[in-house]
């Protein structure tokens, strides 16, 4: 029987769109394949890690009937990254093999029983939808997703804070050194909710949500449902249900320094490359640099084990003291790349104070970051 056949591209943007969250290695060899199930010329591809499930349905040519099986994911989508994409590909079954074949290609590959495929038990109920344009929901994890704890024995800190409340979307992520705070206004009011999206899960909205780019189709809302402890996406023809993580989020809004004495407005690309350079001389370990901020003058200085230095002077619209601080040059960076604006807002109030980063006349992004004893 004929599975699907198609365009090389359209079968390997079908598989990429669900193949984010497959390991390459796992305890359950199943887990590292796709399940497809054929109705008639409509093919549903589905992957699982047993905490996330992504699934997309989509229409190809084929054989009339139904089938279902599960074939490895990464090797298929290495086959076909390997033909052109204009190739028409046909994916064949037989028994317990499936056979791709493009042009004067032909590789056949073991499958495993859809029956045996482990999908995500959903939660029986789901509450009320709500939807958000793909690119406000993409731009406000961009902005935090870097500050996401990686391996955290606080489990919690391993992902980022969605809060919806009234009209106002805010995403919190924070590993303890720094925190990121991003907020949008919506259009529509939206469900009170809470809740902490695991970082895997996060990592792949980002590759998977649209934000109306160049070439990128008219956008879709993404549309979101919250049960206990699962959350449900549907975008882009896509359905995406993941666990939550539980446990309590700190309280972001006791970390937000308030009333700074000091404030100065700078250009946020001299800025990058002044810690981009300082930073090739920070020990290995520590990867700290000092800031000095004098009236008219920023200095950043870095050192290593090695007794080696780099200095760097910005000049800068500054008139009040003098204050000399140090940070983690990697948290400073992290947050000046994932910036799109111009200019950036630093707030300081003294030399053992946190510092808080946000952007110029807009209240909804916020960036603290502690300061390192050197």
């Amino acid at each position: 029987m004929i599975v699907l056949k198609a365009s090389q591209d359209k079968v390997l943007a079908a598989l990429q769109a669900v193949s984010g969250i497959v390991e390459r290695r796992h305890t359950l060899p199943i887990l590292a394949n796709v399940l497809l199930r054929k109705q008639g010329s409509q093919v549903e591809l589905t992957t699982s890690d047993l905490e996330i499930q992504v699934r997309t349905t989509v229409e190809f040519d084929g054989d009339e009937g139904d089938f279902s099986s599960t074939i490895g994911a990464r090797k298929l989508i290495d086959i076909l990254r390997s033909m052109p994409s204009d190739q028409t590909v046909s994916l064949t079954s037989n028994q317990n093999k499936m056979t791709l074949q493009g042009g004067k290609s032909r590789f056949t590959l073991q499958t495993l029983p859809a029956e045996d495929f482990p999908l995500v038990q959903e939660a029986a109920d789901f509450g009320p939808a709500f939807s958000v344009p793909q690119k406000t929901l993409k731009t406000l994890i961009n902005q935090v997703h870097f500050a996401m704890a990686v391996h955290d024995i606080r489990y919690y800190l391993n992902g980022i804070l969605f809060v919806a409340e009234g009209k106002t979307l805010t995403l919190v992520a924070t590993d303890g050194h720094r925190l990121a705070l991003a907020q949008a206004e919506l259009d529509t009011e939206m469900p009170k909710q809470e809740v902490i999206l695991p970082r895997k899960t996060v990592l792949e909205l980002m590759r998977l949500l649209k934000d109306g780019g160049k070439g990128e189709e008219e956008e879709q809302p993404i549309e979101m449902r919250f049960a206990g402890n699962q959350a449900k996406f549907s975008f882009s023809g896509m359905e995406f249900v993941t666990k939550l993580v539980e446990g309590k989020f700190p309280d972001y809004n006791r970390v937000i320094p308030k009333n700074h004495r000091f404030h100065v407005i700078l250009g946020r690309q001299q800025l990058l490359a002044a810690l981009q350079r300082a930073a090739i001389l920070t020990s290995e370990k520590f990867k700290a640099v000092r800031l000095a901020f004098d009236p008219g003058l920023l200095s950043i200085a870095s050192s290593n084990a090695e007794q080696e230095e780099a200095k760097e002077e910005i000049e800068i619209d500054y008139g009040g003291d003098q204050i000399e601080t140090g940070f983690n040059v990697t948290y400073l960076m992290d947050v000046l790349a994932n910036m799109g604006q111009d200019m950036v807002r630093v707030d300081l109030n003294d030399s053992s104070s946190s510092a808080l980063i946000s952007i110029p006349d807009q209240t909804g992004f916020k960036y603290v970051v502690m300061p390192m004893r050197i």
